[in-house]
């Protein structure tokens, strides 16, 4: 999942600002959000997630993809663990019509593990997701394993549970955009450490928390701005950065970043990116 957001960087204080916050998480949901819904409908339509589904998304992060589910007659839950924020602006997206009539169709976010969006006694999820890549920085599936494990006493019998990840780095034009937090952050904490993405990385992740793989597909999401500036806090707000703005200064990823991203830039301004990500879809027992 996101690494959890480092607070420590953007106010001459050390400690980032309630309005810091805010501002990224905005930034999440109106720049970076987006990209991967390509992803979300090529895995909706796939499972043929409609009325009748119920959706749990792990790692919701401000809501897109589960009001794309429920735009498609879902039954929709979510949580996000790494941003409160972000978590903000989902309930805010997801505002159910008021009335009896809409009590049962309405979403379930909260903050945390899955049981805290789950009933006793609620239907089970037909559907879980984790949309969240992994597979770009070492570790970065450290904690999913424990969502997963969370999340499948909640699901049905041969439910299904997607992981996505990043795919080769030979597909994926923002690889060389995501080494320049390997380069800035510090290798002695043992974070941030860029690598490349393993044929293998979804189904180890699967295999671990008591998963079937049962099919698997990539999609391109090509990661799209209208300029240097909207690429800039479109990439910072996804937290991959974190620790390389913990270990030098903002000014610095800043400047490093948008470097990186000059032989992406168009003629017009705009940045574009290429990238191919690969998603599994596995099955509870």
């Amino acid at each position: 999942m996101t690494p959890v957001l480092v607070r420590q960087h953007l106010s001459s204080a050390g400690e980032t600002s309630r309005a810091d916050l805010g501002a990224r998480a905005r930034d999440w949901s109106e720049i970076q959000e987006r990209m991967l819904v390509p992803l979300y409908e090529a895995v909706y339509e796939r499972l043929e997630v409609g009325p009748g589904s119920r959706l749990l998304g792990l790692g919701c992060g401000s809501g897109l993809a589960l009001l794309m589910a429920a735009s498609r007659g879902a039954a929709v839950a979510g949580v996000e663990a790494d941003s409160a924020e972000r978590l903000a602006l989902a309930r805010e997206r997801l505002q159910p019509e008021t009335g009896a009539s809409r009590a049962r169709s309405r979403p379930r976010l909260a903050a945390g593990a899955p049981e805290n969006v789950t009933d006793a006694g609620a239907p089970p999820y037909t559907v879980v997701t984790a949309f969240e890549p992994i597979g770009c920085l070492a570790g970065d599936s450290e904690g999913l394993g424990d969502l997963l494990a969370s999340a499948t006493p909640l699901a049905a019998p041969g439910a299904a549970v997607v992981l996505v990840g990043w795919g080769p780095p030979e597909r994926c034009a923002t690889s060389s955009v995501l080494r320049v937090a390997t380069k800035l952050a510090d290798p002695l904490r043992g974070t941030a450490r860029w690598r490349p993405a393993l044929r293998d990385d979804l189904e180890e992740v699967a295999e671990g928390a008591g998963l079937r793989p049962d099919g698997s597909g990539r999609v391109a999401c090509p990661f799209g701005y209208a300029d240097l500036d909207s690429a800039l806090k479109g990439l910072l707000s996804t937290g991959l950065f974190d620790a390389a703005i913990a270990a030098t200064d903002q000014a610095q990823v800043d400047e490093e970043v948008t470097e990186a991203l000059h032989p992406h830039q168009r003629p017009d301004g705009t940045v574009w990116m290429p990238n191919v990500f690969r998603y599994l879809i596995a099955r509870t027992p």
